[in-house]
């Protein structure tokens, strides 16, 4: 037999991020004292309110096929989402339902993005976004948006990456991995660059939504550029809000064209969601949303301790984000220096690979989501694990000389 693969899978790499974390686990389960900041997702549970449905469900028999792209339940409680907290307007044919929002994504790139067509994709960016703009056959376009300009880019670097190729924007707001988030008017003037150029789609991805520490509220694109709405595709999920990443229901609104084309393309690969994550996924939109106040102050008070104890770190400098449950830490001051075992740091991966074999603590390098030099941590654990972790990488970065 000959082993060969397809074209496409050398456009693609392994998730630098799901590796980190099952490193941890492999150093855990050998006994090692390691703490790990590498995953992004909640550490509370699922509301018992969703499990609840879930196990209604089950009971009711409620595990059959499903409509390809969403039950009408849930594609009603969607909508509703986009009103209530958006105040946007979708039919139910502008609505999908997928197995995660990475799935969600995957979908629209690939039914809509052909060889030659460029996507614009902020960095630091989540991993993901230009691997499955490479698979699709496009090129991505990366634009730095550094420390300094709090990982946000600028309308005059939207307007210089456009060109008559570009075929999507990505944003993500509040991002992973930095936690940076748009306000309404820095949103409303990337808008207007994207209102001169009307050749280009965009994808924004909300999925840190209710994850946010800003005075001002949360905006998305469409509320404060509603001019856009027959070229924006609103992407969420279930997530990171209710703690249901396992559960893998990612959501999205858009043009009619584009959800039914990510519908056919579904139709022929997954299928329907599991049923039971979409009753469950029900109950969560539909229900009591109180718990996210709590679970927010819990996470804005480990976002300040670790944005404290970094930023005493020598050589670490790191920005306080407006949302999500990441930092992103800019590692300038410690590249070049060398471990006491005498190896230099020269790169933000040696620099994560010193954290954890030295110090037994897991980040992600910067070079995972397109900038350098940096690195992302989770901080959805316990307030004890992140000062210990914190402790150790403030001794880690005083013994480099």
């Amino acid at each position: 037999m000959i082993e060969r693969l397809s074209s496409a899978m050398g456009r693609i790499a392994p998730s630098p991020t799901l590796a980190m974390s099952t490193r941890v686990l492999e150093l855990k389960a050998q006994g090692v004292n390691v703490i790990g900041l590498s995953a992004g997702e909640p550490d509370y549970d699922t509301p018992d309110f969703v499990k609840d449905a879930a196990i209604e469900a089950i009971r009711n028999g409620k595990t059959k096929y499903t409509a390809v792209d969403g039950i009408p339940e849930l594609k009603a409680a969607i909508r509703a989402k986009f009103k209530r907290d958006n105040g946007i307007e979708y039919s139910t044919k502008q609505i999908t339902v997928n197995a995660g929002g990475k799935h969600t994504l995957f979908n629209a790139i690939a039914a809509t993005v052909d060889v030659g067509d460029e996507v614009i994709i902020p960095a630091p960016y989540w991993v993901s976004y230009p691997d499955i703009v490479q698979f699709a056959g496009g090129t991505p376009v990366i634009v730095l948006a550094t420390a300094a300009q709090n990982y946000k880019i600028t309308p005059a670097q939207l307007e210089a990456a456009i060109t008559p190729k570009t075929r999507w924007l990505i944003l993500n707001s509040p991002s992973n991995p930095t936690g940076a988030a748009y306000s309404a008017m820095e949103l409303q003037a990337l808008g207007e660059v994207l209102m001169r150029h009307p050749q280009v789609l965009l994808l924004t991805d909300d999925m840190y939504e209710h994850i946010w520490y800003a005075q001002q509220p949360f905006a998305t694109m469409l509320q404060v550029c509603p001019d856009l709405y027959d070229r924006t595709l609103t992407m969420n999920g279930a997530s990171k809000a209710y703690a249901m990443t396992g559960w893998r229901i990612g959501y999205a609104g858009g043009p009619e064209w584009i959800i039914r084309a990510m519908g056919d393309l579904q139709s022929q690969s997954t299928s329907n969601p599991c049923s039971i994550s979409q009753y469950a996924a029900t109950a969560a939109l539909n229900g009591p949303q109180d718990f996210l106040k709590e679970r927010n102050a819990k996470f804005k008070e480990r976002r300040d301790l670790v944005v404290s104890m970094l930023n005493d770190a020598p050589g670490l400098s790191c920005p306080t984000p407006e949302g999500a449950f990441y930092v992103y830490p800019d590692a300038s001051g410690v590249i070049g220096k060398t471990t006491p075992k005498g190896k230099k740091i020269e790169t933000d991966a040696d620099l994560i690979d010193y954290f954890l074999d030295d110090h037994r603590v897991a980040a992600v390098p910067g070079a995972a989501f397109g900038l350098s030099p940096g690195f992302r941590i989770s901080y959805a654990t316990s307030n004890e694990a992140l000062r210990e972790a914190c402790t150790r990488i403030q001794s880690a970065c005083a013994d480099l000389v």
